[in-house]
């Protein structure tokens, strides 16, 4: 028994274009050029009756526009660093999010309590004063010492063992300065555990998914997925026949199949450069502005590539007049 296969969006789209692909393999020269005059304003042609306004007011030679899906710039679900129960949830399915948002807190009791204790200790200057007034001390022990050995009053074996204790002093010091140093260290990384119990957003976007509730244990994985849709990406799979005329930063209209929206321009930013051979296709990724968020990801579209747009983005720039 053989389990089957869900087909990904991207096989789902080059079955759509291979019918595309095909007619324009098997239509000939004249046949094309035929479709071209057909499609010209005021021709009426089936391409113009389909609903899509193609660019520059053309189509494809076929007639037949290329199937696309809108998708989010950037998906993300966010999950955890640590074992944790879920304490409270701060936002719900659908809310818009910024970057650095707090989205979950995990419970964090004890690391709260650890990290209390380290700043106490870290705050806490009475060693380090103590061992400062004692080497003030011996400070003043070898100075008392210098003054009795020039009287004669004590050997110089009392001046040497003063000495040594000064230094001794000295070195104490040094040693509570580290350990308030390494203290600090021990804050910081207590701030980090506790940090790590709060999940903030990584950027601006939409919650797409909840996956927790509170009280739950987590531990692999994820409570939420974030999706940013300020700017979309527009998944393309082309015919092989258009390879080569396609150029990074052309502008294309992209026709979302949602009632009532308009088409919008999207500017082609990846062109695979390894092509499919079982379905002679190639796929692009276009860039799709959606500052003002009117337009959801998830959507299939179409894109019209007419000839006009071919020849142009093939063609060399016109060399400018000098004066």
């Amino acid at each position: 028994m053989h389990s089957s296969t869900r087909p990904t969006f991207f096989q789902v789209l080059r079955r759509a274009a291979l019918p595309a692909a095909a007619m324009l393999v098997a239509m000939p020269h004249a046949s094309a050029q035929t479709a071209v005059a057909n499609n010209a304003p005021g021709a009426g042609s089936a391409g113009s009756a389909s609903g899509l306004p193609g660019i520059n007011g053309l189509t494809t030679p076929t007639g037949v526009p290329l199937a696309c899906l809108i998708l989010p710039e950037r998906v993300a679900e966010i999950g955890s660093a640590v074992i944790g129960v879920v304490e409270a949830m701060e936002v719900e399915r659908g809310d818009s999010v910024k970057k650095g948002q707090v989205l979950v807190r995990l419970r964090a009791e004890v690391e709260r309590a650890g990290q209390d204790v380290a700043r106490s200790r870290a705050q806490s200057e009475a060693e380090l004063r103590g061992t400062v007034a004692a080497r003030e001390l011996a400070q003043i022990k070898l100075d008392r010492s210098r003054v009795l050995k020039d009287q004669n009053f004590v050997s110089t074996q009392a001046v040497e063992q003063a000495e040594a204790e000064l230094k001794v002093a000295h070195e104490r010091v040094g040693q509570a300065r580290d350990v308030l140093r390494t203290l600090a260290q021990e804050v910081s990384m207590s701030d980090a555990q506790t940090s790590q119990r709060t999940l903030r957003s990584p950027f601006d976007g939409v919650v797409i998914e909840r996956y927790a509730n509170p009280g739950e244990r987590f531990e692999d994985k994820p409570l939420l997925k974030v999706a940013m849709i300020q700017n979309l990406k527009v998944e393309v799979v082309a015919p092989t026949s258009l390879f080569g005329s396609m150029r990074i930063g052309q502008q294309l209209n992209v026709q979302p199949e949602l009632p009532g929206a308009a088409a919008r321009p999207a500017r082609i930013a990846q062109i695979d450069r390894v092509l499919d051979p079982a379905s002679n296709t190639f796929r692009m990724r276009l860039e799709l502005p959606n500052a003002d968020g009117g337009l959801p990801a998830g959507l299939r579209c179409k894109v019209e590539v007419g000839p006009r747009d071919a020849q142009s983005a093939s063609a060399p720039p016109k060399a400018q007049p000098t004066r």
